[in-house]
């Protein structure tokens, strides 16, 4: 049985579209929901002329806070259903396996893009490559195409 949902989202609409499937899924199994945000990692960031305009530990409070309003705002969505949150740097493979495996998640739950076959050959996902490394169960869930630009 699912008690642990782990359900990293990044700033998209495909993303934040499965949050009230996770929330439905989460109230009828009495599962704990942790919603997890990867950001770069921060670095100094310098004028044309060299001079460090905001340090990496600014930038590391800024990213951290922006994860956590966007975290907030998405955990709306999943209806009654209270989250935790967590904002982690570095690539996000490594960083919501990482996380999984550290919070025991029994699921991790993602969303994917939908590309054809092609496309996912040259390029991959970050969502199939947690699917294949992952040492527990995850869903993938393709959320409404959106108009093509």
């Amino acid at each position: 049985m699912v008690k642990r949902i782990l359900v990293p989202l990044a700033e998209a609409v495909q993303a934040e579209s499965m949050v009230e499937a996770v929330g439905m899924l989460a109230r009828s199994t009495g599962a704990t929901v942790r919603l997890l945000h990867v950001a770069p990692v921060p670095e100094s960031v310098s004028d044309k002329h060299g001079h460090v305009v905001v340090y990496a530990d600014q930038e590391t409070a800024r990213l951290e806070a922006e994860g956590l309003d966007y975290l907030h705002a998405a955990s709306l969505r999943l209806d009654g259903v209270s989250a935790e949150y967590a904002v982690r740097y570095g690539d996000p493979v490594e960083e919501i396996l990482d996380e999984a495996e550290s919070w025991n998640a029994d699921l991790i739950a993602m969303t994917t893009r939908g590309r054809g076959s092609l496309e996912r050959a040259l390029l991959g996902s970050v969502a199939e490559e947690v699917f294949r490394k992952a040492s527990m169960a995850v869903t993938l869930y393709r959320g409404p195409r959106q108009p093509r630009a």
